[in-house]
């Protein structure tokens, strides 16, 4: 699937997407996306296996380009749009769209895993938890879910038709390089991404240091 995105009219319906096992992502929309960061276009996706609309913005153009600047960003509704900081999320959101402000090409990907994809009522069920003294990875235990329930394939699906030969992938989590390489998305390296603690995440970064191997 690598390479050009079809065009898709202003008249034009959802796509009907196959109901198999198989997973099928398509490219449904593109318009251009002139920001405080600087100058982008927004791509829309569809998929047939979460029903969610996870968007990538991109700088440039990398179709056929190598070591492409790369951020997957999970949503964090708390974080991202009301600026909360038990979180390093909207920091790290704002961060990534700077850098790619600055460069020729870059891509973001948005993805709709609130909360490492345990929806966003559930996170916030985790929040009360972590009140009453519990960490991150406790609160999710006691709800019923893994550390981490977010994968990386349709990510790498959408990469794929965005058309870069490689990239270099803007994390501190290094499932999402491993994520990447096992979808056979070529990351030739790792670039941290440096956020200041404040007294509200300072545990939650330790916790996602300590129990979720991020590289802090």
């Amino acid at each position: 699937m690598q390479g050009t995105l079809s065009p898709i009219g202003e008249d034009a319906e959802r796509p009907n997407l196959p109901d198999s096992d198989e997973l099928v992502v398509e490219h449904y929309a593109t318009a251009e996306l002139p920001s405080q960061y600087g100058e982008f276009e927004v791509v829309s996706f569809v998929n047939n296996r979460d029903q969610q609309e996870h968007v990538a913005v991109v700088r440039g153009d990398v179709s056929g380009h190598e070591d492409v600047l790369t951020r997957i960003h999970s949503e964090c509704v708390t974080g991202d749009v009301l600026g909360s900081r038990r979180c390093d999320c909207g920091e790290q959101l704002e961060q990534a769209l700077e850098t790619l402000g600055e460069r020729e090409r870059g891509i973001l990907l948005y993805m709709r895993q609130e909360g490492r994809g345990i929806g966003l009522a559930n996170k916030i069920k985790a929040y009360s938890l972590q009140d009453e003294g519990l960490d991150t990875v406790e609160a999710n235990h006691h709800l019923g879910f893994d550390d981490d329930l977010r994968d990386y394939t349709i990510a790498a699906r959408m990469i794929d038709i965005l058309g870069p030969e490689s990239i270099e992938l803007m994390t501190n989590n290094p499932d999402k390089v491993r994520g990447l390489l096992a979808e056979d998305i070529d990351v030739t390296q790792r670039r941290p991404i440096k956020i200041t603690p404040n007294p509200h995440n300072v545990h939650y970064l330790e916790t996602k240091q300590r129990k979720s191997g991020h590289i802090l």
